[in-house]
């Protein structure tokens, strides 16, 4: 049964400056590049917040920001655009920072962070917040949490007694690994191919079917395996279904998997099960590959219901 009205989101994790330079030509090492630059707010868990307010779900964010300019700037424009925030400023260290360089046809070219703020951060830094929003909380509640967040902290935060889903994103293959102790607590895991090999174990030459089955003998539940422009594997009910990507033109890939999370989340919110929730998020990252940037202007709730 699902329903116009939404259950809530607290999302944990990463909230970022990103500055994302869109080259006018191929990008070419020991030299300048005439490029587009666009700086915004990002981070897994802070794209994936932005896109549920855009998708009218109620979302708190939590996370952590230095003691400068960059968190005052994205404090009030993340308050402005509908989400309440849950902050931890921690004195000397830096906000986050993500600078990534894409190509003229959108392809990533390379890309680094300065996450010290958070994967740096003691396993208790949010205690706090999260015994607070526990309190309030009830068992239709999604809690998203981002692999951004050391693995001790992953831990601490999924070995309490928080009412309701416990969604997680992996984040990148260097991070996944933090998830390891804690996949029989998610009740589903979003991740790509990279990310399924660095938690199994397994070659990257292996397929995405083979991957799938390591990933349902680690004691995950359900997860939402993608493999870039290939089939989506998704196993839901102890089931293996194969969903494929929507077509569109490719503008930028930034965030387009941060929107597949968002818009899976959202219907999840609605009361949609997974294998109904997933046609929602391949929408949503339709939506994003075409736009600039992680957030699309044109998300929206009816925009994915009519895609």
């Amino acid at each position: 049964m699902t329903s116009a009205i939404s259950s809530p989101v607290i999302a944990i994790g990463a909230i970022h400056y990103d500055t994302i330079a869109h080259a006018s030509e191929p990008i070419r090492p020991e030299t300048s590049t005439p490029s587009r630059l666009n700086a915004k707010p990002g981070g897994v868990a802070t794209n994936i917040a932005r896109a549920l307010v855009r998708l009218g779900v109620g979302t708190r964010l939590v996370g952590a920001v230095g003691e400068d300019g960059a968190a005052d700037m994205l404090s009030r424009q993340l308050s402005q655009e509908g989400l309440e925030l849950h902050v931890k400023a921690r004195k000397g260290f830096a906000t986050g920072q993500y600078l990534a360089l894409h190509n003229p046809a959108g392809d990533l070219a390379a890309a680094c962070v300065d996450d010290r703020v958070l994967s740096e951060a003691p396993e208790d830094l949010f205690d706090g917040i999260v015994a607070d929003l526990a309190a309030n909380s009830t068992d239709d509640t999604i809690w998203f949490l981002d692999a951004n967040l050391p693995a001790a902290m992953l831990v601490r935060l999924t070995g309490r007694a928080l009412p309701g889903r416990l969604v997680a994103n992996a984040v990148s293959d260097a991070k996944a690994v933090r998830l390891r102790g804690v996949l029989d607590k998610l009740d589903c895991l979003m991740l790509n191919r990279g990310e399924a090999v660095t938690l199994t174990g397994l070659s990257r030459g292996t397929s995405s079917e083979d991957l799938a089955v390591a990933l349902s003998q680690t004691g995950l539940k359900s997860f939402v395996l993608t493999s870039a422009a290939s089939d989506v594997l998704v196993l839901a009910s102890g089931e293996l279904h194969r969903f494929a990507p929507l077509q569109t033109d490719i503008v930028d890939v930034t965030g387009a998997g941060d929107a597949l999370t968002a818009g899976t989340v959202a219907a999840l919110a609605r009361g949609y099960g997974l294998t109904q929730a997933v046609p929602f998020g391949l929408a949503a990252a339709a939506l994003t590959l075409r736009s600039t940037g992680a957030l699309a202007d044109e998300l929206s709730w009816d925009a994915l219901a009519n895609f």
